[in-house]
């Protein structure tokens, strides 16, 4: 079984969700420099993780259905986040605190296990794309997306896959015709 739905399924059986969030599109659930030790269960809708800089956004992660989201930076640290969490439509969230998540996951081996599985996952993930963004032709990049996501394509607005795959819509818009 997948671990994060096997987490999930633990989180939804103790009942230790602290409660649920909607945000309307395009709000925002984190801004950088605000410190967020919350990790979020999307119920519904999409949101998008982007960091700022002087001239663009730079979309580094989605999350839609049965994906946990999280500012990641500040979850880990504590400390202020470079990260924006935006909805990309009407979304809900569950939401559970840093402590709450690591008593469940400190409480058994079988947790801490499922939990090294998915932080495992999420490197490997980012190491994948870092790689990708840096070896391979726009082409390729989508093509690998594509067949590892295509639930991205459907749930997600093409300036923002663009963005995730560091293209323009214009270039995205090429490859998906050709």
């Amino acid at each position: 079984m997948n671990p994060i739905l096997l987490l999930i399924t633990e989180l939804n059986t103790q009942n230790l969700w602290d409660g649920e969030i909607e945000l309307k599109r395009n709000e925002y659930l984190k801004v950088k420099g605000s410190i967020d030790t919350n990790c979020y269960l999307v119920i519904s809708g999409s949101l998008r993780i982007f960091v700022l800089d002087e001239f663009e956004e730079h979309t580094i992660r989605f999350g839609y259905k049965n994906n946990l989201i999280a500012a990641l930076d500040s979850f880990l640290n504590e400390k202020p986040s470079d990260l924006y969490i935006q909805a990309l439509k009407k979304t809900t969230l569950k939401v559970i605190s840093k402590t709450k998540l690591m008593n469940l996951i400190w409480g058994s081996s079988q947790n801490i296990k499922t939990w090294n599985i998915i932080l495992e996952d999420f490197v490997l993930q980012q190491m994948e794309r870092e790689r990708d963004i840096l070896t391979i032709s726009p082409l390729e990049r989508y093509n690998r997306v594509l067949k590892r996501s295509p639930q991205l394509f459907q749930e997600i607005p093409n300036k923002y896959i663009a963005s995730y795959l560091r293209m323009t819509p214009e270039t995205l818009s090429r490859i998906k015709k050709s």
